[in-house]
């Protein structure tokens, strides 16, 4: 865990939506604060220099820069949570990541093999990915900028480095750190991905031999080093030794891209970029430290076709299995005899012991009947819903189904909001079938408990159960709905108004704002009622299940936007299993990221006015 010194004096107490606590470090681009925001997330915020603060052109580049940075998928990166461009010291707020640096611990406790090395490069070149995904460069990638937490490898200060860099020479550290940097940036030359994939290759390369590849005793030496000397990667095992080969190459045009790095460490083919369900992976191999993760000598190739996964070989050779190594064939050949003996035996002594006890008389095509003693077919136990969909193909979801646009059942189809959310989360994680399950508020902890269903997406708000969350997918707002034009266009206006009273905690979130008239109803679509014959003047609920009542009728409606309390829902997934959450929260941060959210709200409350949250949510912890 970093070490957190106190505030000293001039420190500021607060930026943004965060209270600060301590001092994470200081480095040449500015001080790095811990914060807490009120929903008690920590945040690791990054105050600039006020050297930056009057340059013009470092403040536009840090917009710019800043508005693709929001948009990386959260796949082993430290999510950017919100910044302050405007203000006398621009500072940028990223998820805090509670690790050690990696350059910290192979200088502590020595250089990094087998398993440990190989989820390291798997979740970092996973990390790089996303980065490139969303079109940013790194530019400053280094074993410093490599948390590795308690999930796996976290890598952090993407974007910051171009954000900052305003004059474009090498003695600048916003481009990059000497014994890190590529052979383009000590020319001059265009940077790009590439680059980053450089570093990325120095940087295993370090965490594989405790030393620099680029060692030394002056600036001059080690850039003459990057530009001339290859480095020895003989003692990696393949594929990691060809692929960081690769990386490290000197010209650009010869280096893979991040994609094509994470799919040969995953044993897929690099033809083509990785997908969503690709990044999920990375995160799932990187983040697991229980299941092995087993590489095999050059050269061995699976006994049959289609047995296990391979690593296409740099340059069109042989594949690397993702499995043991096959045996000896002379180890194989006495293994089959052996086998072949201890068949024979069997047979004799069962034929002996019919013949002792009389055999039985079965007509030509006869069955036995099955016996209470015999043994039945025990179908698979899977510890986590990933392993179950990788192995099976299907997924069960529980929904709600009597929620207009967001979860409602009609003729035995499941339409709205949540089940495009819970589709694409299902498509993600690799299912081919997906059976959709209505569920109650009442019975969906124990469906997940008892394995009915294998996630419940139902507008299940985060409480305090045993059920785990991943997400939340959408942050939801307690607010009101009235009739559009009819003058009421805040809570205050509600004075002395009827509003319908549900069985719903926003009743009396507007009660205590403004004095009004409850009208007791059963349900919402009895509230709809109401309000479409003149009963009542307003609906208070929950911004997303107002606006789906809202959307199929004929008048219009608004939702004031009052934001009287947050409701964040999320996924609802079975305690204990780690693998699933971390999976899912991978797709609900792309869901995001890629805009799919903001198409699904339109496509579903088009017809209210209705302004939903479109901010990345503050992710619950798996």
């Amino acid at each position: 865990m970093p070490q957190i010194s106190p505030l000293v004096a001039g420190d500021p107490t607060e930026l943004g939506s965060f209270r600060l606590s301590g001092r994470v470090g200081e480095g040449g681009q500015g001080i790095v604060y811990l914060g807490v925001n009120d929903q008690g997330e920590q945040a690791a915020i990054k105050l600039l220099h006020v050297k930056f603060s009057g340059d013009t052109i470092a403040r536009s580049r840090f917009a710019r820069e800043l508005k693709a940075a929001q948009r990386v998928a959260s796949f082993c990166t430290a999510r950017v949570i919100e910044a302050d461009l405007d203000g006398d010291t621009p500072y940028i707020a990223s998820e805090y990541i509670d690790g050690r640096p990696l350059r910290e611990i192979v200088e502590t406790d020595g250089p990094l093999t087998g398993t440990v090395l190989d989820r390291l490069a798997i979740g970092t070149a996973t990390a790089l990915t996303a980065i490139h995904h969303a079109s940013i460069v790194h530019r400053d990638f280094k074993p410093d900028n490599v948390l590795i937490a308690a999930d796996g490898p976290r890598v952090v200060d993407f974007g910051i480095a171009r954000i900052i860099d305003s004059t474009g020479t090498i003695t600048s550290r916003a481009i990059g750190t000497p014994a890190y940097m590529a052979p383009e940036q000590i020319a001059g030359d265009d940077v790009g991905p590439f680059t980053d994939v450089f570093s990325w290759g120095a940087t295993i390369a370090f965490a594989a031999t405790g030393k620099a590849a680029f060692e030394g005793k002056s600036i001059a030496m080690v850039l003459n080093r990057i530009l001339n000397h290859e480095v020895d990667v003989g003692m990696m095992p393949e594929p990691l030794r060809s692929v960081v080969r690769s990386a490290l190459a000197k010209s650009p045009a010869e280096r893979p891209s991040a994609d094509q790095i994470l799919l040969r460490l995953l044993g897929q083919a690099s033809t083509v970029g990785a997908s969503t369900a690709v990044l999920t992976r990375g995160v799932q191999v990187a983040s697991d430290d229980t299941t092995p993760f087993l590489r095999v000598p050059t050269g061995s190739i699976p006994e049959k076709p289609g047995h296990g996964s391979v690593v296409p070989q740099e340059g069109g050779g042989p594949p690397y299995p993702m499995t043991e190594p096959a045996a000896p064939v002379r180890r194989g050949r006495a293994k089959m005899w052996l086998a072949l003996v201890a068949v024979l035996v069997l047979v004799a002594a069962a034929a002996l012991a019919l013949a002792m006890n009389g055999w039985p008389q079965l007509a030509f095509g006869d069955r036995p009947e099955p016996t209470e003693t015999a043994e039945q077919e025990i179908p698979p136990a899977f510890s986590t819903v990933v392993d179950r969909v990788a192995e099976t193909g299907k997924i069960v979801i529980g929904v709600k189904g009597d929620l207009p646009g967001v979860g409602l059942q009609n003729d035995g189809d499941f339409q709205g909001f949540d089940i495009e959310i819970a589709k694409r989360v299902a498509t993600e994680l690799g299912a081919q079938e997906t059976e959709f399950v209505s569920v109650s508020r009442d019975d969906r902890a124990s469906s997940l408990a008892e394995g009915r269903v294998d996630l419940v997406i139902a507008t299940y708000s985060i409480d305090k159960s045993e059920t785990q969350f991943a997400g939340p997918y959408y942050v939801a707002h307690r607010d009101v709905l009235v009739r559009a034009g009819s003058g009421i266009d805040s809570v205050d206006d509600l004075a002395g108004k009827k509003i319908c009273a549900p069985n719903s905690p926003a009743v009396g979130a507007v009660q205590d704002k403004v004095k009004v008239e409850p009208v007791a109803a059963g349900d919402y679509a009895a509230c709809m009622n109401l309000l479409r014959s003149g009963g009542v003047d307003a609906i208070p609920g929950d911004d997303l299940i107002l606006a789906g009542f809202a959307n199929r009728e004929n008048l219009r409606y608004k939702i004031l936007g009052a934001k009287l309390n947050n409701e964040r829902y999320a996924v609802g997934i079975k305690d204990g299993d780690l693998k699933t959450c971390k999976a899912v929260k991978a797709v609900i941060a792309d869901l995001y990221r890629t805009g799919a959210i903001e198409q699904l709200l339109t496509r579903h409350f088009a017809k209210v006015d209705f302004k939903p949250e479109l901010k990345v949510p503050a992710m619950e912890t798996c």
